[in-house]
């Protein structure tokens, strides 16, 4: 119960209410995450597992930054330079931040990843973040439960909006979809972005 009440609480806050409210109750945090390992422990396959796989075939120089890092799987199992964000620091290899104003200089990461985080009711502002920091050609990486898309074309067409083109996707997991993005451009200063939302989270029992 508690897990779902948190869920619902991120899904619907912007992401510097929730960072402000998991700074004063840090033990919510790690009941939230201890029930979100434990809904994933439920799937045969966890999108973490794929992305550090795919990451690891790429060249250890490259920068990464994982928003909304949890306990910082990414860090722990790469070689490469790591920024894990998240609200609380369930270790000491995560930054406290909002991840929709981060602290790296612009265009400093080659990689940023997504796993399981587009929550809150700021997404644009996740992504304009993302762009800022990634540097042209860079990648980025997004895993989302598959329950959250109404319209995957949609979603695609309005990430070009914020000057990415989707290179790769899977949709043939039942639990989550996989996307690779390239950044194509900046985003201009004083841009109208658009507003970029999927559904609340509805997550799947094996």
């Amino acid at each position: 119960m508690v897990f779902r009440f948190l869920n619902e609480q991120l899904y619907n806050s912007k992401s510097g209410d929730t960072s402000k409210y998991f700074l004063i109750e840090q033990g919510a945090f790690k009941a939230y995450h201890e029930g979100y390992k434990q809904q994933l422990n439920q799937w045969p396959v966890k999108p973490i597992d794929l992305i550090i796989k795919a990451l690891k075939k790429k060249p250890a120089k490259l920068v990464i930054a994982d928003f909304g890092c949890g306990d910082a799987q990414l860090s722990k199992a790469l070689p490469n330079k790591v920024h894990s964000f998240d609200h609380v620091a369930l270790n000491d290899r995560v930054t406290v931040c909002d991840m929709a104003k981060t602290p790296l200089s612009k265009g400093s990461v080659d990689i940023v990843v997504f796993c399981l985080s587009l929550m809150g009711s700021n997404l644009s502002d996740y992504i304009a973040e993302a762009n800022r920091v990634m540097k042209m050609g860079g990648l980025m990486k997004i895993a989302e439960v598959e329950s959250r898309f109404e319209d995957v074309s949609k979603f695609l067409q309005l990430m070009g909006k914020f000057g990415f083109l989707c290179t790769c996707k899977d949709l043939s997991n039942d639990y989550f979809y996989l996307f690779d993005f390239r950044k194509e451009k900046n985003i201009k200063e004083g841009k109208i972005l658009p507003s970029l939302e999927l559904r609340a989270c509805s997550y799947k029992k094996r």
